[in-house]
C-alpha cells in the first residue's frame, strides 16, 4: 500500500477492524515518514443474477431481501442485528449454491424457510405477498400449516 503522505509504499498494517459484513478498516502506519492513515478494503463477489417470473434478469440485490423482511416484521419485536445476520446467511446460501443464477421464487422460499424461525407473523405477511394470497382460505392454510409443522 502507498502512503497518501509521501508516496513510500514501505507501509505497515498496525490494525484490522472488521466494519460490516464485506469491509475491512486497516489501520496503517508509513515506515518512511512514521504517518498513520486508514484504507477500507472490500470483498468483491461474482454477480449472481435472479431470474424473475417472468424470465427477465436484474442482479442480485440483498437490500432487496433486506427490505422484504423488515417490511414483515413491521410492529413485532426484532433486533435488527438478527435481520443483518438473516440476510447475511440468505446471501450465503445464494452464492453457495447458485453461483451463476437464482430464481427469484427460490429467494422467495430460502426467505420464507428463515423467517418461520425468527417470527410467525411476519412468515405468514412476507407468505401473504409472496404467494399473492387472494383470499381468507389462503391465510387459514398457511397457518393450519404451521400449526402442523412446529405442533
Amino acid at each position: 500500500m502507498r502512503c497518501i503522505f509521501c508516496k513510500s509504499t514501505d507501509t505497515s498494517v498496525v490494525d484490522s477492524r472488521l466494519v460490516d459484513d464485506n469491509r475491512i478498516k486497516r489501520r496503517r502506519e508509513c515506515r518512511v515518514c512514521k504517518k498513520r492513515f486508514n484504507t477500507y478494503e472490500e470483498v468483491e463477489f461474482q454477480p449472481i443474477t435472479v431470474i424473475k417470473k417472468d424470465n427477465s434478469t436484474a442482479p442480485f440485490d440483498r437490500k432487496k431481501i433486506y427490505n422484504g423482511i423488515t417490511r414483515a416484521l413491521v410492529k413485532r419485536k426484532y433486533n435488527a442485528n438478527d435481520i443483518r445476520d438473516l440476510v447475511a446467511d440468505i446471501e450465503i446460501e445464494i452464492r453457495e449454491k447458485y453461483s451463476k443464477g437464482i430464481r427469484s421464487t427460490e429467494i422467495g422460499e430460502l426467505i420464507l424457510k428463515h423467517l418461520l424461525d425468527i417470527d410467525e407473523v411476519a412468515y405468514v405477511r412476507f407468505a401473504s405477498v409472496y404467494n399473492k394470497f387472494e383470499n381468507l382460505d389462503s391465510f387459514i392454510e398457511i397457518i393450519n400449516k404451521i400449526k402442523k409443522d412446529k405442533g
